[in-house]
């Protein structure tokens, strides 16, 4: 009979396999950009997120904490519920460490489109061209599909031999080339181009070129060269299960039980650059002002990451989601944003920022709570408290 520890970790790794982000949709749709609204007063804003925080920490399967921050101009508002710690009570803070899940994947986009805009990069650049062999099925492929999730490739995460082996040693690291190799001789699901599906192989495939190029590991690439460019402070690509100190514990939770710590429990090399990072809500604002912002590259380049498709991110953010390269857009009844979404065991993420760069949200629930894992209370509870933060953020 399999320990209660094996039991745990078989149930933990299958939750991972099925709620990284999997976007969704299918025709391609133009921009269709409006000004950004003013929303409702200062005041009544404030309320509502409040009145939504404390909704979702109402529900029976609510997170044991979160933690928003908002940034206007300059100037910082911090929102908190529950607590960071469930064994010592210690309250969350804005500077405590986070599993920001796929989240990350803005992080590859700006990496990749910063060496596009530097001439190291193409977006026609294809799999066969940097990475012979990796994916002999996919030779045709390009940069620009891999970002855009228009590539058709198959999906590692469905793999069922990469299950089985997470489900063997879910701390233990494994190669973003050995993740890549689960689905080395699968068949594109369609013709590059034609069609959006979300695969989480696209932002390996874009990791690795990006390594291929500089000659730099993409860890690296992370922690030095985009945490200079966008005045990073805390934000890293582990390859082991240990969270930086001090950090928000994240936890499973299943209503009527005590919640369970799963925060060192999944190895996050098993995501790497498609959900692997961890870091900070500080440093999400400012990695978001700049690279909606415009800071990272140029208006070229920019225009090319914006030509949306149809499709939401998963989980969903807020308001009508359309997607761009390593980018969402999310437009609410108070006006529009840009970001990324996440989900890993112990998290639930979002991060954006206006288009010029000037307000920002960073928001984390320290529960999957994922609409891959079934629909419940707090999920849509936690969309709706995301709209709020937007309303707060565009006042």
């Amino acid at each position: 009979m399999p320990s209660p520890k094996k039991g745990k970790a078989a149930l933990v790794a299958a939750t991972l396999l099925v709620a990284l982000v999997t976007g969704i949709g299918s025709a391609f749709a133009g921009d269709a950009s409006r000004p950004e609204s003013a929303g409702a007063s200062a005041k009544g804003t404030r309320s509502d997120l409040n009145r939504a925080l404390d909704a979702v920490m109402a529900a029976p399967d609510a997170p044991p904490g979160m933690s928003v921050l908002i940034n206007r101009n300059g100037k910082s508002e911090y929102f908190r519920r529950g607590v960071a710690d469930v064994a010592t009570g210690r309250l969350p803070g804005r500077k405590l460490q986070v599993r920001i899940a796929s989240v990350a994947k803005a992080f590859n986009g700006a990496i990749a489109l910063r060496l596009v805009s530097s001439g190291k990069l193409r977006l026609g650049d294809t799999i066969g061209e940097l990475l012979p062999g990796l994916l002999p099925n996919a030779k045709q492929v390009t940069l620009g599909d891999v970002l855009q999730h228009t590539g058709g490739l198959a999906d590692y995460i469905k793999n069922q031999e990469f299950i089985d082996h997470i489900q063997a040693d879910p701390a233990g690291y494994i190669g973003p080339r050995e993740v890549v190799s689960f689905v080395k001789d699968e068949p594109l699901e369609f013709k590059p181009g034609s069609r959006y599906k979300y695969s989480d192989t696209d932002n390996f495939v874009a990791g690795l070129m990006a390594e291929r190029v500089t000659g730099i590991p993409y860890e690296r690439l992370v922690k030095r060269r985009m945490g200079r460019l966008a005045k990073l402070k805390s934000t890293v690509l582990p390859k082991t299960v240990a969270m930086p100190h001090p950090f928000m514990h994240g936890y499973d939770v299943v209503p009527g039980q005590p919640p369970t710590d799963i925060s060192e429990f999944l190895n996050p090399a098993g995501a790497w650059a498609s959900g692997g990072i961890v870091s900070t809500l500080p440093d999400l604002g400012r990695f978001f002002r700049s690279y909606v912002g415009g800071k990272l590259f140029g208006s070229k380049v920019t225009g090319k990451q914006r030509e949306w498709v149809a499709g939401e991110s998963d989980p969903p953010g807020p308001g009508v989601n359309v997607a761009g390269l390593g980018l969402f857009r999310y437009r609410t009844h108070c006006g529009t944003v840009f970001g990324h979404t996440g989900s890993f065991p112990g998290y639930r993420a979002f991060a954006a920022s206006t288009a010029d760069g000037k307000r920002s949200i960073a928001f984390v629930a320290s529960a999957q709570s994922a609409p891959s894992l079934g629909k419940t209370p707090a999920t849509a509870r936690i969309r709706r408290a995301q709209v709020a933060a937007v309303c707060r953020a565009l006042r």
